[in-house]
């Protein structure tokens, strides 16, 4: 595949600039790999009962 050839064509109609530049975001938006969520922050009161963590139960009632 050369540079100068396009990567899609339009075989019928005639499209809008607009409408070609909502069918290269769908194709730019649909090709990326998904990403995993973030993971969900724990609460302090959570992270005081786990073993050797340096939160305390007494930490986790004080505003941060």
């Amino acid at each position: 595949m050369s540079a100068e050839e396009p990567l899609f064509r339009v075989v019928r109609g005639v499209p809008t600039a607009e409408e070609l530049a909502a069918l290269v975001g769908a194709v730019i938006v649909r090709s990326r790999p998904a990403t995993a969520p973030a993971p969900a922050a724990v609460s302090t009161w959570a992270l005081s009962a786990r073993p050797a963590s340096p939160r305390t139960w007494r930490t986790a009632g004080l505003p941060r």
